[in-house]
């Protein structure tokens, strides 16, 4: 028998389960249909696990230097096996919550491989999904009124540098490692590979990271790439930029080692393994879009501002669209959508109100312009920058590289990016994003009182520092 839905969503990662919360909250009979467990990539393959192995080798790398603190501690021994243990339980936690949170909303979950089929006896639109079920059994056959695609993204590879889960990983394999290598390639600077070069560093690892572009994290303000790529230096961890990796060259056994031409030489680099880190590639095969008019460009659906796809009763959001492939985008994104399939009055998302985050050690987090982002804009900007080496909390805490930088239009005052690097910057972001969203100025955040000591006093200053009048400083 075929069952019908208000709402079907294939993929119950962050934007999928978000989406059909939402989704029942507004009465909408809705089911999920995710070919692995709920809550997705975020919960089982990135955000968390790896977050939580950060935080793991954050603690690992405070005890070797406990003495600066005063506290004398004669070895400091990692045990990975109990890393990954800890790991496991804080993702099996979250799981346990997610399905608990699925029966609450009356959400149906089906374990299985979702596919759109064209018009049929079932519906005159394409949009009935089929299901391959997990366990074997016969297919299942629903026929929504609404469709969202949230299939996700997985890592992508270079073409000839093919993940063998050995010798040649992607996050994905890196994550369930059962000991640490002694040493590592990381291929690409980007968001993920430089979360991945800090932790290995401060669990020991010898690491080496190659980045095509002229300078690490490039998406970032210039400024803060070239403080993480100091102080990631200073930790121990080998950068080269503008290198350009030859996927042909690679060769594995005992050890790999792979080539690049840097600067005009072609460089030959070698570790125990190598770390791939070049991206996502959205999942939109087999999942049926042949059968309808949805567009793909560059490997992502095509949406408009609803995030309607060109057949307009399916919606798709997260990472098969691109864009910003972040959790927090994509969950954001399924509760739009969803209020858009509920006749609710929705604004377009303004993805320049979007945080960003880097949970590296130093950390790093943004939102808005960059620095040249704005003068190729067109603002005549002014600047503001405060060190965290002049906030006593920072001190306090041991970590005071870094610091806040805030980037205003001389014209209208408004800010138009915040930039930081240091220690729980990705907790303090939030600050600035509220200030986008509200079109604060510079002389607003300055205004705020900000407590004494805290690390938050650092965005105080460096909002002061735009017009000047920095205390601090």
């Amino acid at each position: 028998m075929a069952e019908e839905y208000d709402l079907v969503i294939l993929g119950g990662g962050t934007g999928g389960y978000v989406a059909a919360i939402r989704a029942s909250q507004l009465g909408l009979k809705t089911a999920i249909v995710e070919k692995g467990k709920i809550g997705g990539t975020c919960l089982h393959r990135g955000c968390i696990p790896s977050k939580a192995l950060l935080r793991s080798a954050e603690v690992y790398a405070t005890a070797k230097n406990a003495d600066e603190f005063g506290v004398e501690i004669n070895e400091a021994v990692l045990n990975f096996t109990k890393v990954q243990k800890r790991k496991q339980s804080i993702v099996d936690q979250l799981h346990k919550g997610v399905q608990h949170l699925m029966k609450q909303g009356k959400i149906d979950v089906f374990d299985g491989f979702g596919r759109i089929l064209g018009p049929s006896i079932f519906s005159p639109m394409p949009g009935t999904v089929s299901v391959e079920m997990t366990d074997g059994t016969e297919n299942e056959m629903l026929i929504p009124k609404n469709v969202i695609v949230a299939t996700g993204s997985r890592p992508r590879s270079l073409p000839g540098l093919e993940i063998d889960g050995t010798h040649i990983l992607s996050s994905d394999e890196t994550l369930e490692l059962e000991e640490l290598p002694k040493s590592i390639i990381i291929v690409g600077g980007g968001v993920i590979g430089i979360e991945w070069a800090s932790m290995l560093s401060d669990f020991g690892v010898e690491v080496t990271v190659l980045e095509y572009a002229d300078r690490i994290i490039p998406t970032e303000d210039a400024d803060v790439s070239k403080e993480m790529e100091k102080l990631l230096k200073k930790k121990g961890i080998t950068i080269v930029t503008n290198a350009k990796v030859d996927p042909a060259s690679a060769e594995t056994g005992a050890s790999v080692a792979i080539s690049a031409e840097v600067k005009g030489e072609t460089v030959e680099y070698k570790a125990e393994k190598i770390l791939v880190s070049v991206g996502r590639s959205a999942n939109t095969e087999g999942i049926g879009l042949e059968n309808t008019d949805i567009q793909v460009e560059n490997g992502f659906i095509k949406v408009n501002s609803k995030l309607q796809t060109k057949e307009s009763h399916i919606y798709a959001i997260g990472d098969v669209i691109g864009g910003l492939q972040l959790a927090h985008v994509a969950s954001h994104e399924g509760i739009h959508a969803v209020e858009h399939i509920a006749n609710l009055e929705v604004e377009p998302i303004d993805y320049s109100l979007v945080s960003k985050c880097i949970y590296s050690s130093p950390e790093a987090a943004s939102v808005g312009l960059t620095e040249q982002q704005a003068k190729d804009a067109g603002h005549d900007v002014k600047i503001g920058k405060f060190p965290f080496k002049a906030i006593g909390k920072a001190l306090v805490f041991g970590k005071s590289d870094g610091f806040v930088k805030i980037i205003a239009d001389k014209a209208s005052n408004d800010i138009l990016g915040v930039h930081m690097i240091g220690p729980h910057v990705t907790d303090m972001i939030s600050e600035a994003g509220l200030a986008r969203v509200l079109d604060a100025t510079p002389w607003e955040v300055g205004q705020t009182i900000h407590p004494h000591p805290t690390l938050s006093e650092a965005i105080g200053e460096a909002a002061l520092a735009v017009d000047g009048k920095a205390i601090h400083s």
